[in-house]
Parts: C-alpha cells; sequence; structure tokens
C-alpha cells in the first residue's frame, strides 16, 4: 500500500482534489486500497480551499510517504520557513514529490527544482522563471518528469499527471479504466500542448464543434467537408457559411491543425518513422506533412524530433 500525502494551505485551489479522485477511483478499481490517501498541512486541522470548500488535514511530520503533491494556488503561493523545511526533508526520503499547478513555485522555493525540468499554469511561468533561474521552466507542458520530480500544468492538468503515476505504479488498463470511470473526454499526454487546437478553433455553436469532434476522431482517413458537413446535420452550404462565421477559419484549415496537433503528440512520445506518422494522422505523405508543420508550427517534423531528443537526453 501506498501513502499519498496532498500538501494544501488556506485558498489552495480547489481544482486539485480531482486529482485525489483519481487515487480513490484507483482503489475501486483495484477493488484494495492500493493508496492511502492523506492531506497534510503546516498545522494540520481545517484548511479552507479558494472556493467554499474545506478539508480535514494533518499536521507535517516526516512519516514515510510514497508520493509528497503539492497543491496549487489560484495565485504564486509563498511557503513558509515551516513548509519549505518539510517539503526539503521529504524529498531526500520520498519516492515521488509533485506539484500541481502553481505549487511548482512552493516546490521551487523549497530548493526541489532547482536544475530541473518544471512546467506550471502557462500564465505563471514567465514568473517562475523569473524568479528562479535555476529552474528550466517549460510553460507549453500538461506534466513533466524529471527524475523523482513530476509538476504539472494548471486546474485540471494535475488529474493527467496523476492518472500517468497510477500508470507507471499499476499499468496503462488499471489508469484507462480510472479515465472511463471518471467521464474523461480525453486522457492527455505528458508531452501535450497546454493550448488545445479545439480551444484556438473555438466554435460558438453544437454543431460545429460536433463536426471537430468528428474530425478528431477520424483524422487518420481521408476527411472531406462533405462529411463534416453530414456530421454536422447541415447542408454544404450552410456549414461552410457558419463554420468559417464562428471559427474565422476555413474547414480544411482548422482539420489541418487537428492533424498537425496530432502528429506533434505522436512524435512527441514515440519513436515511429514520419512515413507512419504522416499516415496515422491523415497526411498524404512526409511532404504534405511537412509543409502543414511549417506552415502552423513554423517548424518541420524533423526539427520538431530533434529538439524532442534533445530534451529527453535531459531526464524527463
Amino acid at each position: 500500500m501506498q501513502r499519498i500525502g496532498f500538501i494544501v494551505y488556506p485558498s489552495f485551489q480547489s481544482t486539485g482534489l480531482a486529482a485525489v479522485s483519481v487515487f480513490e477511483v484507483a482503489n475501486h478499481v483495484c477493488g484494495r486500497t492500493v493508496y492511502d490517501i492523506h492531506m497534510v498541512s503546516e498545522d494540520g486541522g481545517r484548511v479552507a480551499a479558494s472556493a467554499a470548500i474545506a478539508v480535514d488535514s494533518e499536521p507535517f511530520a516526516l512519516d514515510h510517504f510514497d508520493t509528497l503533491i503539492v497543491c496549487g494556488g489560484i495565485d504564486a503561493p509563498q511557503a513558509s520557513d515551516k513548509m519549505k523545511a518539510f517539503i526539503g526533508a521529504s524529498a531526500l526520503q520520498t519516492r515521488r514529490m509533485a506539484s500541481m499547478c502553481t505549487g511548482a513555485f512552493i516546490l521551487a522555493q523549497a530548493g526541489v527544482l532547482n536544475g530541473r525540468r518544471a512546467t506550471t499554469h502557462w500564465l505563471m511561468a514567465q514568473a517562475l522563471r523569473g524568479h528562479f533561474p535555476e529552474v528550466m521552466v517549460e510553460e507549453d507542458r500538461i506534466f513533466i518528469i524529471d527524475g523523482n520530480v513530476w509538476t504539472s500544468a494548471g486546474m485540471t492538468a494535475g488529474v493527467d499527471m496523476a492518472l500517468a503515476m497510477v500508470e507507471k505504479d499499476l499499468g496503462a488498463d488499471v489508469a484507462r479504466s480510472i479515465a472511463q470511470k471518471m467521464v474523461l473526454y480525453h486522457r492527455r499526454a505528458g508531452g501535450q500542448s497546454q493550448h488545445s487546437a479545439l480551444l484556438d478553433i473555438r466554435p460558438r455553436s453544437d454543431r460545429v464543434q460536433t463536426a471537430l469532434d468528428f474530425a478528431r476522431r477520424n483524422l487518420h482517413t481521408t476527411l472531406t467537408v462533405e462529411q463534416l458537413a453530414d456530421a454536422a446535420h447541415l447542408s454544404l452550404r450552410q456549414f461552410n457559411r457558419s463554420f468559417l462565421l464562428e471559427t474565422g477559419m476555413t474547414p480544411a484549415k482548422a482539420v489541418e491543425k487537428l492533424r498537425v496537433e496530432a502528429a506533434q503528440l505522436l512524435l512527441e512520445q514515440a519513436r515511429h518513422p514520419l512515413e507512419i506518422v504522416a499516415r496515422e494522422t491523415g497526411f498524404v505523405g512526409r511532404e504534405r506533412m511537412r509543409r502543414a508543420f511549417l506552415r502552423v508550427l513554423g517548424l518541420s517534423p524533423q526539427d520538431l524530433k530533434r529538439g524532442h531528443k534533445t530534451v529527453n537526453a535531459l531526464g524527463v
């Protein structure tokens, strides 16, 4: 049985509690208590979160925790001397230290992130980099693993990180079952960007959103505008007009952005040859994929692959 400690403090961001549910559901899926979950704080007792929620907590003690996770806050939190000492000492004996969102500031204040790669909410990344130049901040990652230290992006990214922890502990099948039970629409990998193409496109109507969802599920096929219009239950003329009005781009341009995002994730997460990546994401071939990458990202798939190999050499 593994002891999981969530470090909380006044006004911690309540979204972080969703990550607690990942370990709770893991116990349910496994039919036994795999994770013994604790809330810990500087003085123990009730700790109020950011929005109408309070949790009971245990005071800091150097008990054995397998994993300690620092919750984030709406703003960059300031750790007390006692908290920094506890985290610093715990880092020497805990198998896995982690932070969600702006909890990275607390790990940085305790010196845990010195010389390590880390991420945080994209809005706070510049501040983390400015205050802690010894931390290698990467603002466009869902979560990062550097040795035994994990850091995640903001808000719901803590759920993705917790699922990845369960996958390392118990396997992909258990993690997938948890995601299904938690009704997660899409489970994100650590290397994925904090900014999704679907959010950038921002359709206003359910019909256009339905067409985009259909496109994302079928990127490996040769998608046509007629298929998207059928998915939206609109005539071709109505669909083209509505799509351009709502998103400011043509359906073809939107599908290209979705294909590039999917291909980028495949290149970052695996060592597939470019031909396979192009085929799996619906590009006709390597050259068409290369041109799309240059239009959307400003760099080629080869450049992206080389950059990811350099990052992995530093230890992901």
